[in-house]
C-alpha cells in the first residue's frame, strides 16, 4: 500500500486522493491493525507533500530572485524590468494583482508606476499622500504592512479617493513594502488580493526581496543615465568638429562635381545623379511649373502638392533649404518668378549641398531656356515668312534645317489668350521643338504650324495645354494648310484665326474647333466653304430617306418652317391632312434625333434648306 503513496506523490496528486488507498482497504475488508498502518502512512506521505511543495516553493522564489537580478545585470529599460518584477511578485504571492509606486519630491506623494493584474483605470491613476491609505503609511514609516480585510482594518488612515479606487478594484486584502535607497523610500512594491487572506512572514520576506531587486534597479538606471548624459557632454565638442569637417569635405566634393560637369557639357540628369550619390536618398528636379524634368520622385510627387508648393515658397522666400517630413525643398527664383525646385528625400542630408545643387540647376535651367528662346525666335521668323511671304526662296531648306518637312500635312493653329505673352510664347515654342513644328507669338495669340490632318483635334489639344499651362482659358481656331509646301499657309492662318475669333464670340473661351465644326458659322468664316458637307452634316438622314423612300421629308420641313411652325398652316400649303404633317414631322424627329426643333438647331436646319432647295429641283 505504502507504493501507492509513493505513486501519488511521483504524479504531484492533490492532498483529498491520498484518502484513496484508505477507502479502498475498508471497502475490501481490511483489519484494523492495515487501515492503522495506512493512516499512518497516508500522514508520513503528506508531510513529505508539504515538504515538497515548500521546497518548490522555495526554488520558484529562487529562481524569480535569480532572474530578477540577471534582468539588473542586462538592464536596458527601467520600466521592462519594473514590470517584471511586480509581475514576479504577483506569480510567486498568488496573489490578483501587484502594483508598484513611486516617490514624486515634487509633489510630495507616490503614484502608479507598473501594475499588473489591475483592471481599474481609476485605480491606476491613483495618488497616494504620505501617511495615507496602506501605501502612505508603508511609504511614512519605511516598514513593510499587511492586511487581511483593507476596509475593516483601522490602522491606516482612510481617504475617501483612495478607499473609491480601492473598492473600484475590488481589492481586499493588501501587502505592501518598502523601496529603500540607504536611509531614503523611493517607493512601494504592493500584492493584494481580491478576498481576504493573511499575509505570511516568508512572503513578506519575498516582497522585501523583490522591492530591494527594484530599488536597485532604478539606482541603477539612475547612475547609467547620469553616465550616459556625461559621454554625450564628453563627446558632443568631437562629434561636432567631425561632423562639420565631414560637411566642408563632402560639399567640397560636390561642388567640384557639379562645376565639372557643367564645364562638360552635363545636363539637369547628372546633376541630380551627383546629389543621390554625394547624400543619397532619392531626388525629383521640378520646373517652373511643378513638373518633373528628371522622372517623378520614387513614392511621393509628381507635381507640387499644396505642402511643397507652400514649402517651395517658403524656401524661395528664405533663400534656404525647407523641411517637411522627410523632404527637404530646395527652390530658386529669377526675378520673382519660379525657375526649378529640388525635392531630396532623405532624413538627414546636407542641406548646403542641396542648395548649391539648385543654384546650378537653376544656371542650366537658364542656359537651356536662352537656348530655346533663340531657336524660338528662328521658328518664329520662318513661320512669319510663311503666312506672309509664301513665294520667298529657301523657306523649305530652312525649315528642314529646323527638323521640319513642310511637303507633310501641317494644321495651322491660332490659339488667343489672356496676355501672358512670355510664358505663352515659351511654351508654344517648346511645343514646336517637340513636334517638328513651328511657331510664332503675336500680341494675345501664338501661331503654331504642327504636323497632322485633323484640324480640330489639334485646335482641341492646343487649347487644352495651354490653358494648363497659363492656368487661364485659351481658345484655338485650326485650319489644314492646303497643299504641300509653303504655299496654303497663310490662307489658313487667316480660316484659323476667324475660328479662334468666332470661338470668343459664342461664348466658347478654352475651346478649341475647326471651321467645319461650327456649324454654319464655320460656312460663313471657312475659306473652303463646303456647301454639301454643311448641307450633309445637318440635313443628310433627311435627304437619304427621301431618295431612298420617294418622300418629301425635306418639302414638309420647308412648308413647316414658312408657315411659322404650324402643322395646320403646313398641311393646307402643301393640301395634305393634318395627321400626315404629323407623322412626316415625326419621322423627321427620329431621323435628326432630339433637340432639332431648338432655335440654334433649327436656324441651321432652315439654311440647309434653303441651300439644299438652292442646288437642286423643287421637292
Amino acid at each position: 500500500m505504502s507504493r501507492r503513496f509513493l505513486e501519488l506523490l511521483a504524479r504531484e496528486a492533490s492532498a483529498v486522493e491520498f484518502e484513496g488507498p484508505i477507502i479502498q482497504a475498508r471497502a475490501e475488508g481490511a483489519d484494523p491493525a492495515t487501515i492503522e498502518e495506512l493512516e499512518k502512512a497516508k500522514v508520513e506521505a503528506l508531510q513529505v507533500r508539504a515538504l515538497l511543495k515548500r521546497r518548490a516553493r522555495r526554488e520558484a522564489e529562487l529562481s524569480a530572485l535569480y532572474d530578477t537580478a540577471g534582468d539588473l545585470a542586462a538592464l536596458r529599460d527601467l520600466d521592462a524590468v519594473l514590470e517584471a518584477i511586480v509581475h514576479r511578485a504577483r506569480q510567486l504571492l498568488a496573489t490578483d494583482t501587484a502594483y508598484l509606486t513611486l516617490h514624486d519630491p515634487a509633489r510630495g506623494d507616490t503614484y502608479m508606476q507598473v501594475t499588473d493584474g489591475s483592471i481599474s483605470a481609476k485605480f491606476r491613476a491613483l495618488r497616494l499622500a504620505m501617511g495615507a491609505g496602506l501605501g502612505g503609511l508603508v511609504a511614512q514609516t519605511a516598514t513593510p504592512y499587511s492586511t487581511a480585510d483593507y476596509f475593516a482594518d483601522a490602522r491606516f488612515r482612510h481617504k475617501s479617493h483612495i478607499d473609491e479606487a480601492v473598492e473600484e478594484e475590488g481589492l481586499v486584502a493588501i501587502l505592501g513594502v518598502p523601496l529603500r535607497l540607504g536611509q531614503r523610500v523611493i517607493g512601494v512594491l504592493f500584492a493584494a488580493n481580491r478576498s481576504a487572506r493573511p499575509f505570511h512572514q516568508e512572503e513578506v520576506s519575498l516582497l522585501a526581496s523583490l522591492a530591494a531587486h527594484a530599488s536597485v534597479a532604478i539606482d541603477n538606471a539612475r547612475l547609467l543615465q547620469e553616465t550616459r548624459n556625461a559621454l554625450e557632454e564628453l563627446s558632443a565638442a568631437h562629434r561636432t568638429a567631425r561632423e562639420h569637417g565631414d560637411a566642408v569635405e563632402r560639399a567640397a566634393l560636390a561642388h567640384d562635381r557639379m562645376t565639372s560637369l557643367v564645364l562638360r557639357g552635363g545636363g539637369i540628369e547628372d546633376v541630380a545623379a551627383v546629389v543621390t550619390d554625394v547624400l543619397g536618398g532619392s531626388l525629383a528636379v521640378l520646373d517652373d511649373l511643378g513638373r518633373p524634368i528628371n522622372g517623378p520622385l520614387s513614392g511621393s510627387v509628381g507635381e507640387l502638392d499644396t505642402g511643397v508648393f507652400e514649402a517651395a515658397q517658403a524656401s524661395r522666400a528664405l533663400g534656404r533649404t525647407v523641411r517637411r517630413a522627410d523632404l527637404l525643398i530646395a527652390s530658386v527664383d529669377v526675378g520673382g518668378e519660379p525657375l526649378c525646385t529640388l525635392i531630396l528625400r532623405s532624413d538627414d542630408a546636407d542641406e548646403r549641398i542641396l542648395e548649391r545643387a539648385a543654384l546650378v540647376c537653376a544656371l542650366l535651367l537658364l542656359f537651356r531656356r536662352s537656348v530655346a528662346e533663340a531657336e524660338g525666335r528662328v521658328r518664329g521668323e520662318l513661320l512669319d515668312d510663311l503666312i506672309s511671304r509664301p513665294g520667298s526662296p529657301g523657306l523649305a531648306d530652312r525649315a528642314r534645317r529646323l527638323g521640319v518637312d513642310l511637303s507633310a500635312p501641317h494644321v495651322v493653329v491660332v490659339a488667343r489668350h489672356d496676355g501672358q505673352r512670355e510664358r505663352a510664347a515659351f511654351w508654344a515654342s517648346s511645343q514646336a521643338a517637340l513636334r517638328h513644328g513651328l511657331a510664332a507669338a503675336r500680341a494675345g495669340e501664338v501661331v503654331l504650324l504642327l504636323p497632322g490632318q485633323d484640324a480640330g483635334a489639334v485646335a482641341r489639344r492646343v487649347a487644352a495645354d495651354l490653358t494648363a499651362s497659363l492656368h487661364s482659358p485659351a481658345t484655338a481656331g485650326a485650319s489644314r494648310a492646303a497643299g504641300n509646301g509653303a504655299i496654303g499657309v497663310g490662307t489658313a492662318y487667316l480660316e484659323a484665326r476667324r475660328c479662334a475669333e468666332a470661338l470668343s464670340a459664342l461664348g466658347r473661351a478654352g475651346d478649341g474647333a475647326s471651321a467645319s465644326e461650327l456649324g454654319f458659322v464655320g460656312l460663313l468664316i471657312g475659306d473652303g466653304r463646303d456647301v454639301t458637307g454643311f448641307v450633309t452634316s445637318v440635313l443628310g438622314p433627311v435627304i437619304d430617306y427621301d431618295a431612298r423612300r420617294g418622300t418629301a421629308l425635306a418639302g414638309t420641313l420647308t412648308a413647316y418652317f414658312g408657315s411659322g411652325g404650324s402643322p395646320s398652316r403646313t398641311a393646307e400649303a402643301m393640301h395634305i391632312h393634318v395627321n400626315t404633317v404629323t407623322q412626316r414631322l415625326d419621322r423627321v424627329g427620329k431621323l435628326l434625333g432630339d433637340g432639332w426643333l431648338e432655335p440654334e438647331r433649327a436656324l441651321e436646319i432652315q439654311l440647309a434648306l434653303r441651300l439644299h432647295r438652292l442646288g437642286h429641283t423643287s421637292t
